[in-house]
């Protein structure tokens, strides 16, 4: 690394983990997927970066999310906005989400996102919102001078290609680019402080759906267990400082649309049967991969710089050289594909009675709607059609329709902001349309996907035309990736002439217009001869490292307060001093598991015995609020029981 400091850089950390108990999750669509508790806890990791000569600064915050909806990204740059003024901005803010499939929902602002949770849910997206915010504070406050590096590496087994149909229609050219159908990149840009390892952003393509439909314990899955694993063999944690790190670690997504971590091709399946040992397994990958970059990268030297725009994506006009045939095309209104409704088969079906590729009748259907409109026809066959968002708009706003488009640089590295999920081919044409343009290396631009909205897909011409799942899920038609790709070559073009861009118009403010949800809580009443945190299933009085301990409280209803920054449980050891914190519910060791039968409610805490705890004498805590006339916070401890 370089002695010298052209930057300065502060990263922060904090919990945005949701409402555990009883709340549609949000990725597989799934109805009876609802949250019942917590194996891994969600967090919001930001980075400041802020070039000391010229002043400008970017901030890239990256979430333990589902998706980054325009709802908590407005939300968030409004509240820095009233700290910080014009410092953090739509232009140098790139928000991002992992894209775990097992976090609660109902915190976005269309309706198509709301359809398992009966409503927008305040809570969620306040502890969202919150931990955002808490994360930038605390990165702002402590930038100081930094010296950056930029490395690449190869990742060849944890992703598999799950549309290879859709790959391979694509022209010879972008399939030698991918020779095993899979973007093996791997990119790490180290941040180091007086010569230390002081945190670290990795970018790597793969779905962060490890975690299948049928698990209902809010999961960071393998990017989050990736960063978790990293920080923690970093440093040992503070449990009475929760979120304060001397080593922060964020794992991003690039384009990972049609990459999947299930390596069998089925959900669960792949590198073993087991998702919670797959989720481990992809994610300790990832982080191999990375850790193995921290001594090889280059000194990363250069401008901070930033564009953004904004696209309506149902009205763009593509410029005959961004199509490919030649031709001036159209975008067309947002249509979902039967294709959608099938869902990804290697990463979690949706509905029955829809597959990817053909599905009549409702080809047939299409084929004759199409007949009657040469401009529908052009804009989005061949997509079987099913629901489009004109009609549904009328109950509500059902999905968005402009699309942020961002593109950042630090140094040599170039990041481009897309709002949706991009296929590796599409992420590639992206790359080529920009390298060029600001004469940068192909592996030095990223595609990263998942940042400050959402518009679902991203595929090529030629993927959208086997309609797999993820054409079907490119709402726009077949000309989507080059009506981005004729964006971000303005953005590029600007960037290196050093003039603005147009701002545009930016997806409209619905806060005021949501119904909030409004679940049926029956009232917090403890079991008969028991008082809420009583231990109603004892834990054995040994255990051996390996074991899994396990002990049942009386509870009330988790939601009550949500404990961000805190825990449900602790994992105490006894020491001279006393009992002393070795887990809680943000470690992977751990699961907090809520249930209700009515009017009696149960928390169930496990603790998977590390291989190398020390042996001694433990107690497990459970924390927790009873809402009864008011709200009582109580607290229940087990009996001790020893590790030997």
């Amino acid at each position: 690394m370089p002695s010298t400091t052209e930057y300065l850089v502060g990263r922060g950390i904090a919990d945005i983990t949701g409402e555990p108990a009883d709340t549609g999750m949000l990725g597989y669509g799934k109805s009876w997927q609802r949250s019942s508790g917590i194996h891994l806890r969600l967090r919001s990791r930001a980075f400041v970066i802020a070039h000391q000569d010229s002043g400008r600064r970017v901030l890239l915050v990256v979430n333990d999310l589902p998706i980054v909806f325009d709802s908590v990204h407005r939300a968030l740059l409004h509240r820095l906005a009233g700290w910080y003024g014009e410092v953090y901005t739509e232009q140098n803010t790139m928000v991002t989400a992992t894209h775990t499939h097992c976090g609660p929902g109902g915190y976005s602002h269309h309706r198509l996102y709301q359809s398992n949770t009966g409503g927008f849910r305040p809570k969620t997206f306040g502890a969202i919102v919150d931990g955002m915010v808490e994360a930038v504070r605390r990165a702002h406050d402590e930038l100081a001078p930094a010296t950056l590096a930029l490395a690449h590496g190869e990742l060849r087994d944890a992703s598999a290609n799950r549309s290879k149909v859709a790959f391979d229609n694509n022209p010879a050219a972008d399939r030698e680019y991918f020779p095993d159908a899979i973007d093996p990149q791997t990119t790490l840009l180290r941040i180091d402080r007086d010569g230390e390892p002081a945190g670290a952003i990795n970018w790597f393509a793969t779905h962060n759906t490890s975690m299948t439909n049928t698990n209902t314990l809010i999961s960071a899955d393998n990017k989050g267990y990736a960063a978790y694993h990293w920080e923690r063999l970093v440093e040992r944690v503070d449990y009475r400082a929760r979120d304060r790190r001397d080593f922060v670690a964020a794992f991003a997504q690039t384009n990972a649309g049609d990459m999947t971590p299930n390596l069998n091709l089925r959900p669960g399946s792949g590198p073993t049967e087991n998702e919670v040992e797959n989720t481990r397994l992809i994610g300790l990958r990832q982080y191999r991969a990375a850790a193995a970059l921290m001594g090889q990268g280059r000194p990363l030297t250069g401008a901070v710089d930033h564009r953004l725009t904004h696209v309506d994506l149902a009205h763009v006009v593509v410029r005959p050289e961004f199509t490919g045939d030649g031709r001036e095309h159209r975008t067309g209104n947002p249509v979902a594909g039967a294709a959608a409704l099938a869902g990804s088969l290697e990463d979690g079906p949706a509905f029955r009675g829809f597959t990817e590729g053909r599905n009549p009748p409702w080809d047939e259907l299409s084929r004759l709607i199409y007949l009657r409109s040469r401009r529908l026809r052009d804009a989005q066959a061949p997509k079987a059609m099913m629901l489009g968002g004109s009609a549904l708009d009328r109950f509500g706003p059902y999905v968005a329709r402009r699309a942020p488009v961002q593109l950042l640089r630090i140094g040599r590295l170039y990041l481009i902001g897309i709002p949706g999920e991009v296929t590796i081919v599409a992420g590639l044409r992206l790359r080529r349309t920009v390298a060029p343009i600001v004469g940068a290396d192909l592996t030095d631009v990223l595609v990263v996907g998942y940042s400050n909205g959402y518009l679902h897909y991203v595929t090529t011409p030629e993927e959208y035309d086997t309609q797999q799942y993820e054409g079907g899920s490119t709402l726009f038609g077949r000309w989507e990736l080059p009506a981005l790709q004729q964006t971000v070559a303005g953005l590029a073009v600007a960037m290196r002439d050093g003039q603005a861009v147009p701002y545009g118009e930016p997806e409209p403010d619905l806060s005021a217009r949501q119904r909030h949800a409004r679940p049926r809580v029956p009232a917090d009443v403890p079991p008969r001869g028991h008082d809420f945190g009583d231990v109603l299933v004892q834990p054995r009085s040994h255990y051996c490292r390996g074991e899994q301990v396990a002990v049942v409280f009386a509870a009330a209803y988790p939601n009550n307060d949500l404990r961000r920054g805190g825990t449900y449980l602790e994992v105490q050891r006894e020491t001279e001093t006393g009992w002393s914190t070795v887990a809680d519910d943000g470690d992977w060791s751990t699961t907090f598991r809520w249930h209700r039968d009515g009017a009696r409610q149960t928390a169930t805490i496990t603790w998977a015995v590390p291989e190398d705890a020390t042996p001694g004498r433990y107690r497990i805590r459970y924390h927790g609020d009873a809402l009864t006339r008011v709200l009582r916070p109580y607290s229940g401890t087990s009996p001790p029981f020893t590790i030997g």
